[in-house]
């Protein structure tokens, strides 16, 4: 059964359509990030899912239920965590997480329920008013686990956050998926999704322009990126070997350098491979994946071909013993 499934999911505001036809199915178990740019349509989506706001037209079902007609069916199962929650600053961090409890009728622990998102006993018995913008994410967060929810929704869980803040979140959505747990959050963190999603969906004025995981938007819009090796020998002698292989494009020689582009990220291993059998020695290597920025980019604002960054080289070099410099 599908987590989550939208089907011609509309919303109108006068003449302003906020939500497009939205077609969507977001399997159990899986991390889903639901990227655009702000105004794109995302927290409206998340309001129909949770009968916040009514759809114009269309339909959705939340863990096998009718969105709008067996609300109180989905509630007690899916958590949340709101784009601006914010805490009450004289109540302790236990205390916001009893109130949670009592309200869903659970019987949690609050502590264990604390500890599971990083939050010592000592922060959960200080005021939350105390804590800092990651302390206070952290503790909406454990308020949305209160009864242990098949579902969590989360709008904009890193927004506001430092770095540090934002690998704290990944760690706690990691942990969920190891559970079971769905998550769908929003986000424009590209970092944080490109961390932790399975897959990803692209919202641009309310219509959905993408579906797919980071490696196949990355095949299918910007190709695999780019390929740097340095040979020990000459590298035109070794040109042809690589040319030859599927999903290798345009491959040119320069001294021992060879350049190619990668149109299938699967072909990257094989390069290697294709050189170590033909007995070339590759002294560096440097691979550009196209990055989560650029495909974003082309993909909300119709830009150009997408730029490329320095990544995922050691993988390559994990599985055939290469080494790759920095």
């Amino acid at each position: 059964m599908a987590a989550i499934t939208t089907a011609g999911l509309t919303k109108r505001y006068g003449e302003l359509t906020a939500v497009d036809t939205l077609d969507l199915t977001i399997e159990e178990g899986e991390v889903f990030g639901f990227l655009g740019p702000n105004g794109a349509g995302k927290s409206t989506t998340i309001n129909m899912l949770l009968d916040f706001t009514r759809p114009t037209a269309g339909s959705a079902t939340v863990l096998g239920y009718d969105a709008q007609d067996e609300i109180d069916e989905i509630s007690p199962r899916v958590g949340v965590l709101p784009e601006g929650f914010d805490i009450y600053p004289r109540l302790s961090g236990r205390r916001h997480v009893e109130f949670a409890i009592e309200t869903k009728a659970a019987d949690d622990d609050p502590d264990r329920i604390l500890e599971r998102v990083g939050l010592s006993a000592d922060d959960a018995s200080r005021p939350a008013g105390d804590y800092s913008k990651g302390m206070r994410q952290r503790l909406a967060t454990g308020m949305a686990l209160v009864g242990d929810p098949d579902l969590l929704i989360m709008d904009e869980p890193s927004s506001g956050l430092d770095p540090h803040g934002i690998r704290e979140m990944q760690e706690i959505v990691r942990a969920e998926a190891e559970r079971g747990t769905t998550v769908f959050f929003s986000s424009h963190i590209l970092e944080h999704v490109e961390a932790v999603c399975d897959r990803v969906g692209v919202l641009n004025e309310g219509e959905l322009v993408a579906v797919d995981t980071i490696e196949g938007l990355r095949e299918s819009i910007g190709g695999g990126g780019t390929m740097e090796l340095t040979l020990a020998e000459s590298a035109a002698e070794r040109r042809s070997t690589v040319a030859s292989i599927a999903g290798i494009a345009d491959v040119t020689a320069s001294g021992r350098t060879l350049e190619c582009t990668v149109t299938d990220s699967a072909a990257k291993a094989s390069v290697v491979t294709a050189l170590d059998d033909a007995g070339a020695t590759i002294q560096d290597m440097r691979i550009e994946d196209v990055s989560l920025e650029s495909l974003f980019t082309t993909l909300t604002n119709g830009g150009g071909e997408p730029e490329a960054e320095a990544a995922g080289a050691s993988a390559v070099a994990e599985a055939t013993g290469t080494e790759v410099a920095e």
